[in-house]
Order: C-alpha cells, then structure tokens, then sequence
C-alpha cells in the first residue's frame, strides 16, 4: 500500500490479483467505457502484472482499490500516457459494480490526487469519457475536472458513433503563469 485514507488504500496491483483483474477486464459490459475490443487471457493479465513496476518506464501503472475495513479490492485505477517532460497524466477508474454509488470512486480519484499532484509533481491529470457515461462524467465534475474538449463522433457504437469528452485538473499547487490563457 503507497496511499490511504481511514476507507480507502491505494496498492500497486500484484500478480495474486490476476484472477479478480481477468474477470473485469474481459466483462463484456465495461469493453465499451474501457476502449476494449477483444478478451485478455490470463496468461496476458499474469505478464501486465508481472511488468506493472515502474511508471517512468512503462509510462502506466495499474493500481488497486481497497477497502480499509475488509482488505477486499473494491476497483483499480490506471494511470497511463504519462509524460514526464510535459508533467501530465492519463487516469481511468473502475469500480466494481457490487461497490458502485459508495463514494469509493471519489475517494479514490482524490487519493490519486494526492500520489501524482503531492509525490510525482505532475501539473495536469487528464481523463476521456464516452458521452454516454453519465457516472464518469459526473465524477470528474464532482472531483472538480474541467470539461476542456468534445470530440465529435470519436467512438464507434453498435448505434453510431459518439463523441468523447476531455477533462483535466490542474495541479491546484503550482504557482506559475501559464502561457496562452
């Protein structure tokens, strides 16, 4: 564990977690949030964790949501894209759907907050959202993301293409002008 709160502890994912991250990843109801067009076998999961160390070099990282209490994964988190030069960085948050509408997401996102903004130093977390993702939409607005982009007709459906949403956060601790604004 790296991070916590008096609910949450953030961890790194472990290679014992392959079985719990096999059965998210290839749940067919989350490919369409997650950018997923084909299953991962186990085989794949067990190698991502085994290599899942060191974010400089992997530029991602998957982390796991525990509870406090029962020391039972709730979710995890990834972190990608990462650039260290321009100091920024991808996340993206599944919550298990037996822990959903807990505020475990929230607690969680600000967690993270802490990590990347408080111990990497990063100026921007950045976020894409499908249009039609009403809970992640409405938990970056709620964590205070701004809405900065739309693109149009950017994922395909089974009904069409859809447009996604970008949304940053600014590291609220950085004291320096920006230029262009």
């Amino acid at each position: 564990m790296f991070i916590q709160d008096d609910i949450l502890k953030l961890r790194a994912a472990e290679p014992s977690d392959a079985a719990l991250i096999y059965q998210w990843e290839n749940d067919m109801q989350i490919w369409r949030v997650s950018d997923t067009i084909m299953p991962y076998s186990m085989y794949q999961i067990e190698q991502f964790l085994i290599n899942n160390t060191d974010l400089y070099s992997q530029k991602q990282l998957r982390i796991m949501i525990e509870l406090q209490e029962s020391n039972q994964a709730a979710g995890c988190i990834d972190y990608y894209d990462f650039d260290p030069f321009h100091e920024r960085i991808g996340i993206g948050i599944l919550i298990a759907s037996e822990f959903r509408g807990k505020n475990i997401a929230i607690n969680a996102l600000k967690l993270s907050e802490q990590y990347i903004f408080g111990r990497l130093h990063l100026n921007q977390i950045y976020c894409l959202i499908g249009e039609d993702n009403q809970a992640s939409l409405q938990l970056f607005l709620k964590a205070g993301y701004t809405q900065c982009g739309l693109r149009k007709a950017w994922l395909k459906t089974p009904k069409g293409f859809m447009g996604q949403y970008e949304f940053q956060k600014i590291n609220p601790d950085r004291r320096f002008q920006f230029i262009g604004q």
